[in-house]
């Protein structure tokens, strides 16, 4: 089979498409053919050993499949060769085959294709989770989403007119990804490439600052998101897009009490009490069209260097993918 491997840590030109041996599944496990591949800023900071845990080399990277399972390890009950699956998996997903655990694997409906299913387990969940879990967004408090037009900002956006949120402020870099996020339901939209973004969010919520923000962005975000957080409001941290961690004192977050809150998707993935109803619900909503997918470019999986200069270099919108 071929599939793209990292034999070095660095820019996405370390992405080599080649020659792999395919997989065979061990007990619990299927091996699934894959017909798409989520494509997510956590791939890219794997490839940096930039990650929250630490990658080990060389690797297969990706985590989000979509496709077809064409052989059973043992053990293995309630799936059948031919069914049309998506599944997290730890690494391995830009291959033209992966193995996934037979109980990670979801069954996609037959009203979607494998790229709209691609987009749905990682971001979808991680969208979920940062505004009701994590987030413990009430009706009617406000929330801040950058990067609103990316892959879990354009989720988040629908997500939280859903839950209630209001006034549901959207963040992103051109006039094209604003009004992206204002076709999704976000009711003010602010450019984060100017200075005074914070001032504006500020101004959207009566000078009281958001209730919730989602940060993903890193840099000197964490202190910009400060400035306009609203007393007893929560960030939630899920990444850090610009490769820059960012510094904070605990001290500043005393005078409203302010809290930061981490979040790893993977801890949900170890909770059935917390993956399987939110992703049932999830589910419902797609189906029902209260959440609408925004697929971005699909690329061949020879072109992931590509894909990853893109996402990184912000030329994307909505979810990208990529196809064996």
């Amino acid at each position: 089979m071929k599939a793209v491997r990292v034999e070095e840590f660095g820019e996405p030109e370390v992405l080599r498409y080649e020659d792999a041996e395919r997989p065979e599944p061990s007990m619990g496990e299927v091996l699934v053919e894959v017909r798409s591949v989520g494509v997510n800023y956590a791939d890219t900071m794997r490839r940096r050993n930039q990650y929250v845990i630490r990658q080990e080399l060389p690797f297969v990277p990706g985590a989000e499949i979509a496709g077809v399972v064409t052989e059973l390890g043992e053990g293995v009950e309630g799936v059948s060769v031919g069914d049309r699956v998506v599944s997290l998996v730890g690494e391995g997903a830009y291959a033209e085959y992966a193995l996934a655990s037979s109980q990670a694997l979801i069954p996609i409906p037959d009203e979607l294709d494998f790229d709209t299913a691609a987009a749905i387990p990682l971001q979808g969940l991680t969208a979920y989770h940062v505004l009701k879990t994590s987030g413990q967004l009430k009706e009617g408090e406000s929330v801040l989403v950058h990067a609103a037009a990316g892959g879990v900002g354009t989720l988040a956006v629908q997500m939280a007119k859903i839950m209630g949120a209001s006034p549901v402020i959207a963040t992103a870099s051109s006039q094209k990804k604003l009004d992206l996020a204002k076709d999704l339901g976000a009711d003010v939209l602010i450019d984060y490439t100017e200075e005074d973004w914070p001032e504006k969010v500020r101004e959207a919520t009566d000078g009281a600052g958001a209730d919730v923000i989602l940060e993903m962005v890193g840099g000197d975000f964490i202190e910009k998101n400060l400035r306009c957080m609203n007393a007893w409001g929560r960030m939630v941290v899920f990444g850090a897009a610009s490769g820059e961690r960012g510094e904070i004192s605990p001290m500043e977050l005393l005078r409203k009490n302010h809290s930061i809150i981490g979040f790893f998707l993977p801890q949900v993935m170890s909770r059935p009490d917390l993956f399987v109803p939110s992703l049932q619900e999830m589910l419902g909503w797609i189906s029902s069209g209260e959440v609408r997918l925004t697929l971005g470019a699909s690329y061949k999986l020879q072109d992931a260097e590509q894909a990853h200069s893109d996402l990184e270099g912000r030329r994307t919108t909505g979810k990208i993918v990529l196809n064996p």
